[in-house]
């Protein structure tokens, strides 16, 4: 079978390599998965820069999300086991780790609803609660895991305030629900959101940027507020001043999803329900940017770790863009 393997840590159009190789044996509590459509996250950039959390070892295969067949026929969504990533034609999952794919999407949808959509749940409901009536500020908010929160947020009954770079991205914010696109590129983002909530702030903060985002976000967070921190993806982790947490009286909560399957398993199949309910009336569906042949997924990964796509860049099997 064929697979995207990395054999040194960088940047992944340079180190990832397409290659034949055997079909991973499955272990104890495992399954063997024929790949239907592989998702690319920005983790997978990371995983090929070796800058993870999980370093698996070398050569592994990329790809922490597929839609899957399993050897019964079952069509599921997935985790593969690294270091069998699911840039590959099969890969292996635990078992217990399964969920079924919704009928109302197709592979690449299906691919794409499982990790951006479970973290923006736990991270929205869970941590930050968010209310019907609150407001909402998404950083990346055209990009995968971005998206996906602005419309969590829109079907929670949220006013929901996007920030995302240029007008292109704007525009895709825009039709994905946002009540407020604010351009960090050109735009004030501090006085827009405090403009725009007269002067309150935003109740809940969704970061999967840090650096400047973070920065910007707690000037801006109303009284109360919750900043959920997801991740770093502009590569600067940001050192919260506690002081100003204090006199502010804000919260700022971490939102490590991984934690979940872990240590509360049951959580993440009663938000799968939740997401597959969303998905079957039509309240979510995953925006998928580009869907690419296995032959070109290096090139996508590598524009994912750049910033330069909108929505979630998509794997399928060679000869199949569906």
């Amino acid at each position: 079978m064929q697979a995207w393997r990395v054999h040194r840590n960088g940047e992944p159009g340079e180190v990832m390599r397409l290659e034949e190789v055997e079909r991973p044996v499955p272990a104890e509590g495992q399954v063997r998965l024929l790949v239907r459509a592989a998702n690319i996250n920005f983790p997978d950039a990371l995983l090929c820069r070796g800058q993870y959390q999980v370093r698996p070892p070398l050569p592994f295969t990329p790809g922490v999300e597929i839609c899957g067949e399993t050897e019964d026929g079952r069509r599921v969504i997935a985790t593969p086991a690294l270091p069998y990533g699911g840039l590959a034609d099969h890969t292996v999952a635990d078992a217990a780790g399964l969920l079924p794919a919704p009928d109302a999407l197709d592979d690449a949808e299906a691919a794409a609803l499982h990790v951006g959509y479970q973290t923006g749940w736990f991270g929205l409901h869970r941590r930050a609660r968010l209310q019907p009536g609150e407001t909402l500020l998404v950083h990346a908010a055209a990009g995968g895991v971005g998206s996906a929160a602005v419309q969590l947020g829109k079907a929670a009954g949220a006013t929901v305030i996007g920030v995302t770079g240029g007008p292109d991205k704007a525009a895709v914010a825009r039709e994905l629900g946002c009540d407020l696109v604010i351009d960090r590129h050109g735009d004030d983002l501090v006085a827009a959101v405090k403009e725009a909530t007269g002067g309150r702030g935003a109740d809940v903060v969704y970061d999967p940027v840090g650096g400047d985002a973070y920065a910007k976000s707690v000037k801006c967070v109303a009284f109360e507020g919750r900043v959920v921190v997801v991740g770093f993806a502009s590569g600067v982790v940001p050192t919260p001043a506690l002081n100003h947490a204090l006199v502010k009286n804000y919260t700022i909560m971490g939102l490590h999803w991984g934690l979940y399957v872990a240590k509360d398993p049951a959580s993440v199949a009663r938000c799968h329900q939740e997401l597959t309910a969303l998905a079957d009336r039509g309240a979510i569906r995953p925006l998928i940017g580009e869907r690419v042949e296995m032959k070109d997924a290096a090139d996508a990964v590598q524009r994912v770790a750049d910033g330069a796509t909108t929505g979630r860049s998509v794997v399928l099997p060679q000869g199949v863009l569906r």
